[in-house]
């Protein structure tokens, strides 16, 4: 079993204290979740082809990602079908015996259309021999390459990129010279036809497992006390494809987009005498688990360096390079194990009240079973987070305690996350996790194969970077594009204009540009720091009533991390000030004039602007 998560590294927020604040994570919100959306790809011909609002790639370059609606959705892709065929039609036979029918069914056509064609076989060998030129050594992999290009591909009979290869993953960019292949195979054996001969099975599935999905996602938010709304900027999105194997989940992060590609088996009858579910489910939510977990964590991202020494116990562990370097990454993880082990099936039946009458009885024989269920129980989680432990996974332990103390508190993850955070007694964690006996190198440690892709940063994320490296200009033109486009984040371009202007001494223009951020921002950080970008421009201009309400307004956000506080309580202490710049130490060069430096307010020189002048 292979679990892929691509997280492009872009995503790492940078240090809020000089220029840039954080990157514009979508905040929760309180709606009751919307039921899973599910909604099928096609070609042109089909009768269920999508708007063009809804086949409008994202930013992200993911095609047919709809710009409202479900936040949350279930989808079949043809490019997926074409892609997953040809792979077949080549030999990937992978789990076959367990497959849906459905596989089975279109390999059996495919013969026949081959068997009847001199062109199409030609076609399928042409097809063959790149697919066998560009195999990797591992299956996983090797599949995994085919999959993230056809989340790219438009559907027949065109396949062709829906967006330009710089904005691709490298691993699809690897065999994206097998779609002219894909176009004359789908011609000379009519696979068109075949997904829209195929459709109506297709759907049944997506039915199928709908409500299954539906109940996993309610329950894990019941369990989190998070509710979701409808589309916010992030999706998380289920594709469904019985050519592939069932044993064989991919999961990826594209910036906001979460995206499971998953195949169903054949249908089977469990023990109990119940239907086996036709798809990983366990699987499906630990991405989903990174889907509701990831913000939240990445938001205390530059707060986490007290937790550095917490990687010095797991370089002995058998876990990968990743996690072993990178405490965001490993706290995630161990954060979304921890409710993974307190959620987990048992394997126990839970007890049933029984209504005999006698209700004094009842309820004692009840709470008796009860109580010894919730003791077996506990030992079975218990082991299960041992396990983690000894995998490698340190901080599984501290967060199993945390989540059980919030479940009594009855609070929600959201508000509870920073308490969790950064009330860890980091000293405390990093003595038990060096009592550790972890498993030898090489076992097998229970953890998911995460691949960090770096995407070329595009939008606002390239004005962002672009304003880090000083190129005031380029940051300036992405920001105000971002603005004639009534589905950009208007809030967040208006912050970059502000900070852009701070830098090119146009107070009077900052000033308007993050009252506007002020306006339409939900970013509690966002919030948090143009408050104290305005208490500091009204500081310099001797406006000192206005400057400390807006140090007063940085602090009634709900922006959580240290340096917030720090800087909107120095702000009411004193008025802040520039520092004054001196002459350069070499005789030959012209002095620093205060006239020529940036006007820069933002802190970089914040402990020189507080620093108390000198005793005589």
């Amino acid at each position: 079993m292979a679990l892929f998560i691509q997280i492009p590294t872009a995503r790492r927020f940078l240090g809020p204290a000089l220029l840039i604040a954080a990157l514009g994570l979508s905040s929760f919100g309180q709606a009751p979740m919307p039921p899973v959306q599910t909604q099928s790809s096609s070609s042109s011909s089909s009768s269920n082809e999508p708007t063009a609002e809804q086949s409008a790639p994202k930013s992200s370059g993911l095609p047919r990602l709809e710009a409202g609606g479900s936040a949350i959705t279930l989808e079949t892709s043809e490019p997926l079908f074409a892609l997953a065929t040809a792979l077949n039609t080549c030999g990937y036979d992978t789990d076959l015996a367990s497959s849906n029918p459905i596989r089975l069914r279109v390999r059996g056509q495919i013969n026949e259309a081959l068997a009847a064609s001199a062109p199409a076989r030609d076609s399928r060998d042409a097809l063959c021999a790149y697919i066998r030129e560009h195999t990797l050594n591992d299956p996983g992999l090797n599949i995994a390459q085919y999959v993230s290009l056809a989340l790219y591909v438009t559907p027949a009979p065109e396949f062709t990129t829906a967006v330009d290869q710089t904005e691709m993953p490298p691993d699809s960019t690897q065999v994206v010279n097998i779609l002219p292949l894909l176009r004359t195979f789908n011609e000379t054996v009519h696979l068109h036809a075949l997904w829209v001969e195929h459709r109506p099975e297709y759907e049944a599935l997506v039915n199928q497992i709908h409500d299954p999905l539906t109940k996993m996602v309610l329950d894990t938010n019941i369990y989190l006390h998070m509710p979701v709304s409808s589309y916010d900027g992030r999706r998380f999105l289920v594709l469904l494809e019985p050519m592939l194997a069932p044993s064989a989940i991919n999961a990826r992060i594209y910036a906001s987009d979460y995206i499971v590609v998953t195949s169903p088996s054949a249908p089977q009858i469990g023990p109990s005498g119940q239907p086996r579910p036709l798809v990983r489910m366990d699987e499906i939510r630990h991405t989903y688990l990174h889907y509701m977990v990831e913000p939240l964590i990445y938001a205390r991202a530059v707060a986490m360096d007290r937790l550095l020494p917490l990687l010095k116990p797991v370089q002995d562990s058998p876990l990968d390079f990743a996690h072993k370097s990178d405490i965001v990454a490993l706290l995630t993880e161990c954060l979304i194990k921890a409710i993974e082990a307190q959620t987990m099936d048992v394997g126990i039946a839970r007890p049933k009240r029984v209504d005999t009458g006698n209700q004094r009885m009842d309820a004692s024989r009840f709470d008796e079973e009860m109580s010894s269920y919730n003791r077996q129980a506990e030992i079975t989680r218990r082991k299960t987070v041992d396990l983690d432990m000894r995998q490698g996974w340190v901080l599984v332990q501290y967060f199993y305690d945390q989540l059980t103390t919030m479940q009594k508190d009855g609070i929600s993850l959201k508000d509870n996350i920073a308490e969790m955070v950064y009330g860890m007694d980091v000293e405390h964690e990093r003595h038990r996790d060096a009592q550790i006996v972890f498993l030898p190198p090489g076992s097998n440690t229970g953890q998911d194969s995460i691949r960090r892709v770096a995407q070329p940063p595009t939008g606002l994320r390239l004005a962002q970077l672009k304003l880090l490296q000083g190129d005031i200009a380029s940051a300036q033109e992405l920001a105000e594009k971002a603005l004639t486009d009534p589905t950009a984040d208007h809030a967040q371009a208006n912050y970059i204009l502000a900070q852009s202007e701070l830098l090119e001494r146009e107070p009077d223009d900052a000033i308007m540009h993050f009252a506007e951020v002020l306006k339409t921002s939900k970013d509690p950080r966002t919030l948090a720091w143009s408050h104290i970008y305005l208490g500091r421009l009204y500081d310099i201009q001797s406006e000192r009533p206005k400057a400390i309400e807006e140090y007063k307004a940085a602090l009634a956000t709900r922006d959580s991390r240290p340096d917030t506080k720090t800087a909107a309580e120095a702000g009411l202490k004193q008025p802040f000030a520039l520092p004054k710049r001196e002459a350069m130490p070499n005789a030959t060069s012209a002095p620093a004039s205060d006239d020529n430096a940036p006007f820069d307010p933002s802190g970089k020189a914040e402990k020189e602007a507080y620093k108390p002048a000198p005793k005589p």
